[in-house]
């Protein structure tokens, strides 16, 4: 069989619990509004182009209620030296009716579960921050256990795992594969994503030129990819899709070099893996949706002409674990 080019697509789904401290939920209703009704929005989109897609779901969004998610305490709690950092004192600090609204999301979860080719994976259950001091290996296999036990509830069995603000512990590997999970996103390989616990600003401000300016190539072979005993497979994102911007000039750069960056690999049977948050969608819906069709028709396109498929985190490891066999 000739090797293809894949296109992976993998979201982040987090509502309040990525951004609980830097965001006011009270500041952002509208954004976290537009962000629950943008979701169908996409899932159509997948379907009308046959869009397989990993959604790496905070554990906590499978609970319907607080008193549920009070009920899923897990028997401890990563113990962060920054107080701030904690989803567990966040929850009970805005604990009401009306605040269930920005903090769970059991039917989305549904919904996206019930749409062909998505699959369920985990960004771990309390949006667990694997390189802050004070968490370890114990509270986060207890964390990833609880995630697990979530989704099972659900008939769902978790195989992929995005680490939280790409905090990649490689270190905690082995906890996963020992808990069913088989596949974890890695990082870009350039040095400006390297070090995403402290986030500094030259980092960021890279990160941002990225998007518009330098190589196209943020693919890689599929016979790249690496085997280690006891561990997930590692599968390294090549580019975040930053949110539309109102500067047409840099929204169409941003766009333009995703779609050359999908022709590449897929001229050249690569994996390229695009990944954002459905909350960077929030602001601006529509205009975030049209970007998404256009890259999606590049997609088709590309499929046409080269045989460019898509595929979720789970789908890249059956087609490697092919390659292995044979």
């Amino acid at each position: 069989m000739k090797k293809k080019g894949i296109f992976v697509i993998s979201l982040d789904l987090e509502l309040i619990w990525g951004v609980f401290d830097k965001v006011d939920y009270k500041e952002k209703s509208s954004y976290f509004k537009n962000t629950r009704e943008v979701i169908p929005e996409i899932l159509d989109l997948f379907s009308e182009y046959n869009i397989e897609c990993t959604w790496a779901t905070v554990g906590m969004l499978f609970n319907s209620t607080w008193e549920e998610w009070k009920s899923n305490f897990p028997e401890n709690f990563p113990e962060y030296q920054n107080e701030g950092l904690s989803a567990y004192a966040y929850g009970e600090s805005i604990m009401s009716p009306e605040t269930e609204f920005y903090c769970f999301a059991k039917e989305i979860i549904e919904k996206i579960n019930a749409t062909p080719s998505q699959e369920i994976g985990t960004h771990t259950y309390s949006h667990y921050y694997c390189l802050e001091p004070g968490q370890d290996l114990q509270s986060f296999e207890v964390d990833l256990k609880k995630s697990i036990e979530m989704a099972r509830a659900m008939n769902i069995e978790l195989k992929s795992l995005v680490f939280p603000r790409n905090q990649f512990n490689s270190e905690y590997l082995k906890v996963c594969k020992k808990l069913g999970i088989e596949n974890v996103r890695s990082n870009p390989t350039d040095w400006f994503w390297q070090d995403t616990q402290k986030d500094s600003l030259k980092d960021k401000i890279f990160r941002t030129g990225d998007a518009y300016l330098g190589p196209i190539n943020k693919s890689y072979s599929i016979s790249s990819l690496k085997a280690e005993k006891d561990k997930p497979l590692a599968q390294k994102a090549s580019r975040l899709l930053r949110p539309y911007s109102n500067n047409k000039i840099l929204n169409k750069l941003k766009i333009d070099r995703i779609k050359s960056e999908m022709t590449y690999a897929a001229r050249n049977e690569e994996i390229y893996h695009l990944w954002w948050h459905p909350h960077n969608f929030g602001s601006n819906p529509q205009e975030n949706l049209k970007d998404l069709q256009v890259l999606l028709e590049h997609y088709k396109r590309c499929h046409k002409e080269f045989g460019f498929q898509s595929l979720n985190m789970d789908g890249v490891n059956k087609q490697f674990q092919n390659i292995l066999r044979n």
